[in-house]
């Protein structure tokens, strides 16, 4: 390592979002810098460690072995400094910041509008962009940096590799199943289920189908008749076909009217956690958190969530 000046701790908070980050633009948007700035940065920085820090990878640019070496000595001391400055109150009315979010069909309908009302009165210099990923891909944008938060089902969250991802409960679902009755009369026995073609709703292919496992399991299989990446389209599907739509409750039970009927599952299915997740990096943004706070106030109905438990990792519940 090179001779450090005094002046050269200030490039410390750089070098931390530059590892996070794992891109030199990513790195400027969350220190409101320049890119020029930024990158001018790194170029000291690989001065002063003899160190490339961050090189060209598959995906993108990747930190070296040296520079994950740094990464928790580095995370440690700049934290212990920080908590050693005491912070000003956040005022979410002057907080000017763009969040990047994947949410599903679903996700948005139930959840996007009261969002984006709150922060338009609340924040309304926060701008959003809404991605829809599927659950993979969702997961690894958060751990690359790519997203701030994921609202969703993900049943991989405890997998190891994904042990730097917090996450919160927001509601537990069931699943319930939608049917022309015009065309299909009555409810649903498991035998009539199977017989019927299924309308499937899935971001990614890749994705795996909690209710095809159930069937599975059971020694069953249904026929997928109609596979599409977006919900709001699969109701009317339904309408005047024999095709039968498994989805959300709450995207559905409202749908039960005008020859359409929503019926609970005819077989066994335990409820699901619909969450939102975070890399653990951002866990004591003050902005980050603030979001995070309303959109568990929102499905709680109150305009915060009424613990701080929520904000805890699952994985460490």
């Amino acid at each position: 390592m090179n001779n450090m000046n005094p002046s050269d701790l200030a490039l410390l908070p750089i070098l931390e979002a530059l590892i996070e980050e794992r891109h030199v633009s990513r790195a400027a948007l969350r220190l409101n810098r320049s890119q020029p700035a930024v990158s001018h940065a790194l170029a000291r920085l690989r001065d002063l460690f003899d160190d490339p820090l961050l090189v060209r990878g598959e995906g993108g640019p990747q930190p070296t072995a040296r520079a994950l070496q740094l990464a928790e000595p580095l995370a440690e001391a700049l934290a212990l400094v920080r908590s050693m400055i005491e912070q000003p109150a956040f005022d979410a009315l002057q907080c000017s910041r763009h969040f990047r979010l994947s949410l599903s069909d679903y996700g948005a309908a139930i959840l996007l509008p009261r969002l984006v009302a709150r922060l338009r009165t609340s924040a309304p210099l926060i701008d959003l962009t809404v991605i829809s990923y599927g659950r993979e891909r969702a997961l690894t944008a958060l751990v690359d940096g790519e997203i701030d938060l994921a609202l969703g089902v993900y049943p991989a969250l405890d997998q190891a590799r994904y042990k730097d991802l917090g996450s919160a409960l927001l509601f537990e679902e069931t699943f319930a199943c939608l049917h022309d009755e015009t065309v299909l009369a009555g409810s649903l026995s498991l035998d009539r289920y199977l017989e019927r073609p299924h309308v499937r709703v899935t971001v990614a292919l890749e994705d795996d189908s909690e209710i095809d496992d159930a069937l599975a399991r059971l020694g069953h299989k249904r026929r997928i008749a109609v596979q599409i990446p977006h919900w709001s389209a699969a109701p009317e599907m339904v309408r005047g076909t024999d095709l039968v739509l498994t989805a959300a409750r709450r995207s559905i039970a409202h749908l039960g009217t005008g020859g359409l009927r929503c019926n609970d599952l005819p077989f066994q299915m335990a409820s699901f956690p619909f969450v939102q997740t975070w890399h653990r990096r951002r866990e004591m943004d003050p902005a980050h958190r603030w979001l995070r706070e309303q959109i568990a106030g929102i499905v709680s109905g109150t305009s915060k969530p009424t613990s701080l438990d929520l904000l805890r990792p699952m994985h460490e519940a």
